[in-house]
């Protein structure tokens, strides 16, 4: 029996062997599959993505056309230290070519005053030498140009007046040196004044698309890739948390038009303080209930001393405050109606150093219109 043992063992495998090879669906893949699939632990579509949203469309197609017109502004300015030393201190922002010929629009505060070297960097990485040809302190902005030989793409500016809370926008810029970088988000909000450092700015656009150090300059672009604002300021220290700034691109459009027509840029003064009344305050006050902008102040030898505008004979308290009263009540500019506090600034933007401005204003129980020739700032950079 042991000696069978053997030979019946290996007739048992030789059986074996000849039936799985006979078999007429034999694959022995089959039984090595599960073992090269185990180790896979994620699906993929079953064609890849070639199409995308409207959306995501119009952001790809706005970048496409807008990217090269946008540039890297890097400026030097050289400080002293506490030992007297000499040492470089270098700034970066962002910048968009608004014409063939190299003029660029940026923040002022990205060139830096009394920047000592200033070079932009265009989108093929060539970097070129930059000028300023003119500043606009009060908004934060800045035109200079550089000369690259050759005609350059450019951005349109747009219109910032008739903007709405909600509409779509875009902002292409080099936060922290990442170079050419998009977000988009909405308009959140309008009218925005703001706090910074050096100044105060007013009518801002208040937008949720990321805005980091670096962004400064840039464009904020509407859905058809027109620029609408220049990217300016954020809230917080760190970076974006959502509430970022733009400077309304009506400024810079004035700034612009001026330094087209007498190659200067100006700053119109007009030399008044004022305070908003309307309703039952404008009735206590025995102005009429529509209200308008109540002069506190006129200062000496400005230009609305000049024309005649009036300010306060008397002061009377009201609740915690003290207003003057007795003088005009402007309640209407270039016949456009004060609504608020932000009317007269958003006029006064849109001019320049020797306009003229036509003031309708409340005095001695009757209308009057006052023509008030604008005083000129000077420029200093």
């Amino acid at each position: 029996m042991k000696v069978l043992r053997p030979f019946l063992l290996a007739v048992l495998m030789a059986g074996g062997v000849l039936y799985l090879t006979s078999m007429t669906r034999w694959d022995v893949g089959r039984w090595l599959r599960p073992i090269a699939q185990s180790g896979r632990i994620w699906s993929e579509p079953a064609n890849a993505a070639t199409t995308y949203s409207n959306d995501e469309q119009n952001n790809i197609d706005i970048y496409k056309a807008s990217r090269d017109a946008v540039v890297n502004i890097t400026s030097v300015v050289y400080r002293q230290d506490f030992f007297f030393r000499i040492f470089p201190e270098k700034g970066t922002g962002t910048g968009f070519i608004i014409n063939p010929d190299g003029e660029i629009l940026t923040n002022l505060h990205v060139v830096a005053e009394n920047s000592g070297e200033l070079s932009v960097t265009l989108s093929d990485k060539k970097v070129l030498k930059a000028k300023v040809l003119g500043f606009d302190k009060r908004n934060d902005l800045a035109l200079i140009k550089i000369s690259a030989g050759r005609k350059l793409p450019t951005l349109r500016l747009g219109d910032s007046d008739h903007l709405v809370v909600g509409q779509k926008v875009l902002a292409i810029g080099n936060p922290f040196t990442f170079e050419g970088t998009l977000t988009t988000g909405i308009v959140s909000s309008l009218g925005r004044n703001i706090e910074t450092e050096e100044r105060q700015l007013e009518g801002m656009i208040q937008t949720d698309a990321a805005i980091n150090p670096g962004n400064s300059g840039g464009p904020l672009l509407d859905s058809h890739g027109n620029v609408i604002g220049i990217n300016t300021a954020i809230y917080g220290q760190q970076g974006s948390i959502g509430i970022g700034f733009a400077m309304p691109v009506a400024r810079a459009k004035a700034m612009l038009e001026e330094y087209q027509s007498s190659g200067k840029i100006s700053r119109p003064t007009l030399g008044i303080q004022t305070v908003y009344v309307a309703g039952d305050l404008a009735e206590m006050l025995k102005l009429p209930v529509q209200g308008g902008l109540l002069i506190e102040t006129v200062e000496r030898g400005s230009a609305a001393e000049i024309a005649g505008l009036r300010g306060p004979t008397s002061r009377v308290r009201v609740g915690n405050y003290v207003l003057g009263v007795g003088g005009d009540l402007i309640m209407a500019v270039d016949e456009q109606p004060i609504q608020d506090n932000e009317t007269l600034p958003r006029l006064l933007n849109k001019k320049r150093g020797g306009d003229t401005m036509v003031f309708s204003v409340f005095r001695d129980g009757r209308k009057a219109n006052v023509r008030v020739k604008l005083g000129e700032a000077a420029q200093q950079f």
